[in-house]
């Protein structure tokens, strides 16, 4: 016999099973065969909402920011975050060269190789508080001021603005006034912390100001001993600058400059300080090549202070990091030199 044989393709449906079509594929003798083979379509699935796949927590903060911009007062790093967040780094813009890749050409030592050190005398408890002579020497902080990147500048001068926008002129005018008023309270209450010494402060009302301050640093306080020096000014003899040390005493048993700063934003980083650590690396360097001063410091400290009591961001600097420091303060002593 000859038999046609066919390739079956099936289709299964619920409670029945078609043949789509037949193909012959042989026309000679062999036992019979059937080749049957069968799909299963299934109706597709509904599909789901996309949103439901999107990582909401990774937004939060993204919308948190656009959302509530007339609930906080905006700060320089929080709109340099805000842009990155949103645009990311300006595509135009050529990084600038870091200082640290660059030798200051009037190098000068952090420690001075030539200072006699004066053994510590039994009466030398009182903190040392020279007064700022008023000369031509630049201070840290014009200097500092002066050699702002263009990239500071910008971000500086824009916050700026939005705070005129949002306050008015004099608005602005009174918010920074008391931002000053409040650090100089500050600083005056930890001198009497310091000097022992409980009025001052209370008599006027001041502590009212100060208290979130004060409970910020309470931490930091009980690891500073042996205050050597509060509100002294200092000249470095060789390159010709000044400047006014808040304080220097031993932190955690190591002698440094400590630099009080007071701010509304957390700063949990030392890179979220700015030029702070250039500002400290700068009154090391004045208090080793001052004569008046007869002893050497190696290491820095900023503290940050918050308003709301938050517990302050004490952030140490070893003498590794010092030096680090101190070559990138002479690079803008010489960027300061040159523009003059």
């Amino acid at each position: 016999l000859v038999r046609m044989q066919f390739l079956q393709i099936l289709s299964r449906k619920p409670g029945s099973l078609e043949v789509l079509f037949q193909i012959p594929f042989c026309q000679k003798q062999f036992p019979y065969t059937c080749l049957s083979t069968s799909a299963c379509v299934y109706s597709k699935k509904k599909k789901g909402n996309s949103y439901d796949q999107v990582d909401q927590e990774k937004y939060k903060n993204l919308v948190h920011s656009v959302t509530s911009y007339k609930t906080s007062a905006q700060t320089p790093e929080t709109i340099l975050e805000e842009d990155n967040l949103l645009y990311g780094p300006p595509a135009k813009h050529t990084p600038p060269i870091k200082a640290g890749t660059r030798t200051p050409k009037n190098w000068v030592p952090l420690i001075n190789p030539s200072k006699r050190i004066v053994p510590v005398s039994s009466d030398s408890n009182v903190p040392m508080k020279i007064a700022l002579q008023r000369t031509k020497m630049p201070s840290v902080t014009r200097i500092l001021q002066q050699t702002l990147s263009p990239q500071q500048v910008f971000y500086l001068e824009r916050w700026k603005q939005k705070m005129i926008e949002e306050l008015g002129k004099e608005g602005f005018e009174e918010y920074t006034k008391n931002l000053f008023l409040q650090g100089e309270l500050f600083h005056s209450a930890l001198e009497s912390i310091f000097l022992s010494e409980e009025t001052a402060a209370r008599d006027q009302g001041e502590d009212d100001v100060v208290a979130g301050y004060l409970s910020s640093v309470e931490h930091v306080l009980e690891d500073i001993s042996e205050v050597k020096a509060l509100e002294s000014g200092v000249h470095h003899e060789t390159l010709q600058y000044l400047g006014l040390v808040d304080c220097v005493a031993k932190y955690r048993g190591r002698l440094c400059v400590i630099d009080w700063k007071t701010s509304e934003k957390p700063k949990p980083l030392l890179q979220n300080t700015y030029d702070n650590p250039l500002q400290v690396a700068a009154y090391i360097g004045a208090i080793n090549h001052d004569a008046n001063y007869d002893f050497q410091v190696r290491c820095g400290l900023v503290v940050v202070a918050y308003k709301d009591g938050s517990p302050a961001h004490p952030h140490f600097m070893d003498p590794d990091l010092c030096s680090q420091y101190w070559n990138k303060w002479l690079l803008r002593l010489e960027e300061y030199m040159h523009k003059s």
